[in-house]
């Protein structure tokens, strides 16, 4: 069962670097040298470097307990660890290279992929891959497999992920007399409404907070519902053009017009507890849905609510009803330093924590992360708590989405956040005026970052 620790310190930062780390690479330099070490001897008694950004002590001890059994696997090779690495940080280390350097990387940022492929800073995975045998696309949920390529280079492979679901109040939905979750965004609306308890200019209970500002109530968490487009084959931005993002856009909303009033919503919200704490609202029941990762379960449950939690999947629109069970995924990604002398040997080590399976379920059993390949979705060997399956369903989903990546990162997420934030307050009111303006940003800033 997931534990509150690990989910505070994975997702916080990585919410975090999903808006900062994309300026970061954005203003780096070409790194990649490419080729630097592709002929060393794996087979040769070497050591490695592998950075990453856990900080947690079980997190830490999970790093450790994956890296230990790579080393029984492989005792030639040996792993020098360097945790609580920043994007930033990384980025930096990747540019110089050197001695203490990193061979390999992971990172919580998968908007970055674009630059880190892209710059050269990280090598391409396809030739290891396609030489161990390895098909990506039957290897790592679709999802996932996306999110870790850019351009036709694949410079990273996935190392465990995040899925994204709805939490309920199993209680307040039984005193409303609502008997199910909702499978589509109309139920929930309704169920939104019925679950909300005013008490003067406030609430006593709130069925959803749909802020932007509030707690993972992103637009790629909503979007990704709608199974966007992004971009079109030709790299232009498609925000305005695809009409997933006026659904999107226009259902959270109607949840803001519906549920009070942006103002009102507001008010309450700056009165509510900390998203990592034992007072996020959902745990205290003034909040009873939830838009949110599989780290939510266990970070619920040692808040001891006074109430049974339920987990389904997010619904999705009227028209997609065969469509239900699917979400939106992300996670974190490792690859091997385009600087390093000893990249057959760093592959060994990719190799391993990326698509073995025992080891990838033993870092997702120690980490309380959704496992990264379809294998070990399904084994037995998996530890959770019967909720918690969800998740892994999500993640196996063939419908499930993701963001893709772009050359300058997330800036292009960064855009759309700024359109929601002003078109829920409403600063913009013309939502498909707002929706070009917006692609047209984003096609002005990947250009500057060519």
């Amino acid at each position: 069962m997931p534990t509150a620790t690990p989910g505070v310190t994975r997702a916080t930062r990585k919410a975090a670097l999903a808006l900062t780390a994309s300026a970061v690479l954005l203003t780096a330099a070409c790194t990649g040298q490419s080729g630097a070490g592709a002929t060393d001897d794996p087979t040769k008694d070497t050591t490695i470097n592998f950075w990453h950004a856990w900080s947690a002590p079980n997190e830490v001890a999970a790093v450790k307990s994956l890296v230990a059994g790579f080393e029984k696997a492989h005792p030639n090779i040996h792993v020098h660890i360097v945790g609580n690495m920043t994007d930033d940080k990384i980025n930096q280390a990747l540019r110089t290279g050197g001695g203490d350097a990193p061979d390999v990387i992971s990172s919580f940022t998968t908007n970055n992929v674009g630059k880190f492929c892209s710059s050269g800073a990280l090598i391409d995975l396809n030739p290891f891959l396609k030489k161990a045998g390895i098909d990506p696309a039957r290897t790592f949920p679709k999802a996932m497999n996306e999110y870790t390529q850019f351009d036709g280079d694949r410079c990273t492979v996935p190392l465990l992920g995040d899925a994204y679901g709805l939490y309920y109040n199993k209680t307040a939905f039984a005193k409303a007399g609502i008997q199910q979750p909702p499978k589509t965004w109309s139920e929930f609306e309704a169920d939104a409404k019925r679950l909300t308890l005013p008490a003067g200019d406030s609430y006593k209970q709130l069925g959803f907070m749909p802020d932007y500002h509030g707690w993972e109530t992103t637009t790629e968490h909503y979007f990704g519902q709608f199974s966007p487009t992004y971009f079109t084959a030709d790299g232009k931005s498609n925000v305005a053009k695809d009409p997933a993002f006026k659904q999107g856009f226009a259902l959270q909303k109607r949840l803001v017009d519906e549920l009070g009033g942006f103002q009102k919503l507001e008010r309450f919200r700056s009165t509510l507890g900390d998203e990592w704490g034992a007072k996020h609202p959902f745990h205290t029941g003034q909040v009873a849905m939830q838009l949110d990762g599989e780290w939510r379960l266990g970070m619920a449950e040692q808040a001891k609510p006074k109430f049974e939690i339920g987990v389904a999947p997010l619904p999705v629109p009227d028209d997609q009803k065969d469509q239900y069970g699917k979400g939106y995924i992300t996670g974190t990604i490792t690859g091997i330093a385009a600087t390093s002398r000893k990249q057959n040997a760093a592959w060994e080590f990719v190799k391993y924590i990326s698509t073995d399976t025992d080891a990838v379920v033993g870092f997702a059993n120690g980490i309380h992360n959704v496992p990264s390949t379809l294998a070990a979705l399904k084994s037995p060997k998996l530890k959770y708590d019967p909720r918690f399956k969800t998740f892994l369903d999500i993640a196996a989903d063939p419908d499930s989405t993701t963001t893709p990546a772009s050359l300058n990162g997330g800036q292009y997420l960064v855009t759309l956040q700024q359109l929601g934030y002003d078109y829920e307050s409403g600063r913009v009111t013309d939502l498909t005026a707002g929706l070009k303006k917006a692609a047209a940003q984003i096609d002005t800033d990947i250009a500057q970052a060519k």
